[in-house]
């Protein structure tokens, strides 16, 4: 599938409609492809079809310590722990060249599910929790992608969360591409501050500190490094509170240039916000006004009020 935009990111294959299951069948999830797949282009992974089991086949679970479990058969026990963790290994490899901007993952699938996947004893009672084999190995090597299953998705903060992270680290790897200065660096820290602040103060200070120390000449070796960093930080909730915070920042900007009538207002609708009354895009769509209204260039250069498109109505939630 490909979109405008151009922002690759992995998904299991059922979860595109792709007929891959154990029983033939597919997990179509109809918000990733018709809503999500406006914006992202798709690389389909199947792991049990790409590593050569057939469709259909023997269902499969995971057998034994739950820190390193095994890969079985459910009915005969074969053990594929082996031939999944060479195909795991070959796979993400080969996805390292993909540029990939995360991973939605298939939620309880012992190859595909990100975490809480089952894990029984010999005697077939559960026994525990790990992700699962291709998961855990696409995690162990891109630590810092954002990553989700389908099942989390459905939550709107883990949902809003996961798409911000994505069109922040597609906005960077963009702005480093095309020209990877020191000056791409602080502008894009410098028009991302509060978005980044609104998850994680302290990384996002920090993160400053080390462009202002930066020589020109180190600019290429601490791009990697600052994306890691930016991505960790943005992993962070912004909760209520922190938005709160930060709307109550950019609501001082307005001192001097807007009606004091216009300021309480706006101040009683963030209050309404922080009590749970009102969803953050009031608020936001609010200030985004005034500071379209009284050109406040600093606001203006802010992707706080715009992090991803509005269509997707990701801020709409209470």
């Amino acid at each position: 599938m490909t979109s405008p935009a151009g922002i690759r990111i992995g998904v299991s294959s059922c979860l595109l409609g792709n007929p891959v299951r154990y029983d033939g069948q597919h997990k179509h999830d109809h918000y990733i492809t018709d809503t999500l797949g406006r914006y992202f282009d798709f690389v389909g992974v199947c792991p049990e079809v790409e590593c050569g089991l057939g469709v259909p086949r023997e269902s499969m679970r995971l057998v034994g310590d739950p820190a390193a479990p095994r890969l079985l058969t459910t009915r005969t026990g074969i053990d594929l722990t082996g031939r999944m963790q060479k195909w795991a290994e070959g796979r993400v490899a080969e996805l390292e060249r993909e540029g990939l901007h995360g991973f939605i993952f298939k939620s309880r699938s012992p190859s595909s599910g990100m975490e809480n996947v089952k894990v029984y004893s010999d005697k077939g009672m559960v026994c525990g929790k790990s992700p699962g084999f291709f998961a855990k190995a696409f995690m162990a090597r891109f630590p810092v992608l954002p990553c989700e299953d389908e099942g989390r998705l459905n939550d709107p903060d883990l949902r809003e969360n996961f798409i911000e992270r994505v069109f922040t680290l597609s906005r960077f790897r963009e702005a480093v591409r095309a020209t990877p200065t020191l000056a791409t660096l602080m502008t894009f820290h410098a028009r991302n501050k509060l978005l980044i602040q609104a998850h994680h103060d302290a990384l996002m200070r920090e993160m400053g500190r080390d462009l202002a120390g930066l020589k020109s000449a180190q600019v290429r070796a601490y791009i990697p490094v600052y994306e890691a960093r930016l991505m960790r930080a943005m992993k962070y909730p912004a909760t209520v509170a922190k938005h709160t915070n930060i709307l109550q920042h950019m609501l001082g900007y307005l001192r001097g240039v807007a009606d004091e009538s216009d300021r309480r207002e706006l101040a009683g609708i963030i209050g309404q916000y922080r009590s749970g009354l009102i969803p953050l895009i009031v608020p936001v769509t609010m200030l985004s006004h005034y500071v379209n209204k009284h050109d406040i260039l600093y606001l203006k250069d802010q992707y706080y009020l715009n992090p991803h498109p509005m269509e997707l109505k990701l801020r709409n939630h209470a």
